[in-house]
């Protein structure tokens, strides 16, 4: 892929990686503040090579591998299951968290008019999900703590299989190669604190059909799905530190409210 940066950079990431400022760790100081003062345009085309390399200027400066991080859990299933809430806690418990980026998405097209949406061009919504996704991954890549994520990079393409659509480009590979934990928490539908509102148009039977699909493509990728229990938002944070071997009195206290 090349992605083109302002200032006649450019990043050239082979088969699928995708590479951000914050991790060129080896370009000088200057070059670094010359890509950290520009805006960010990309342009993706497919390339050929047998190694996920990056050049700037025509200088090699970072070797790409197959990301992986067994630090990134994933929230998924279907819209209005919880999976927010539960994230804001974990936020406000000082464990590092991502936001959703289909929610992002929708705001900020629904503000400038854009017509990226789930109702409108599924297609161009769907692709941004995904370079969004990659995008967040890249972000938090250098992580070695617990990082929750609202959504991973799988769920784009449960997204276009539950509606039928053509996958983007490049999407299969980036599934297979940037893996998060395998273990996967998916929160199952709950009619109970289901509702509807104008970033969130889907039924409960598409929330339904929504976790069914998600769960066939986390299985099939090789990930772990773990049913989240349908308790009080608090509980269920607690159900998910404890499921993730981390022992914090000062965690499990502040959930209780002591």
């Amino acid at each position: 892929m090349i992605f083109q940066l302002c200032q006649s950079d450019l990043f050239m990431a082979r088969r699928g990686n995708y590479v951000w400022r914050k991790d060129l760790m080896d370009v000088g100081r200057e070059e670094r503040k010359s890509v950290r003062n520009c805006d960010l345009k990309l342009g993706v085309m497919g390339l050929t090579g047998a190694e996920n390399n990056v050049y700037l200027n025509g200088k090699k400066v970072l070797k790409g591998l197959k990301m992986d991080n067994s630090n990134f859990y994933i929230f998924t299933g279907g819209p209005g299951s919880g999976k927010s809430t539960v994230l804001n806690i974990l936020s406000d418990l000082g464990y590092l968290t991502v936001r959703e980026v289909g929610r992002d998405i929708i705001q900020k097209q629904l503000r400038t008019g854009g017509d990226a949406l789930p109702w409108n061009n599924t297609a161009r919504y769907a692709r941004l999900m995904l370079l969004h996704s990659v995008f967040d991954f890249e972000e938090f890549a250098h992580i070695n703590k617990p990082c929750f994520f609202d959504r991973g990079i799988p769920d784009t393409l449960g997204y276009c299989r539950l509606i039928h659509l053509s996958y983007p480009e490049n999407l299969n590979e980036a599934v297979k190669e940037y893996r998060y934990n395998k273990k996967v928490f998916i929160f199952p539908p709950w009619e109970e604190i289901y509702t509807k509102d104008s970033e969130r148009k889907q039924d409960l039977r598409e929330a339904r059909d929504t976790y069914r699909v998600m769960k066939e493509v986390y299985e099939e990728y090789g990930y772990r799905p773990i049913i989240v229990p349908c308790l009080p938002a608090k509980e269920r944070a607690e159900w998910i530190i404890s499921n993730i071997a981390i022992k914090s009195t000062t965690s499990r206290q502040a959930i209780a409210g002591e």
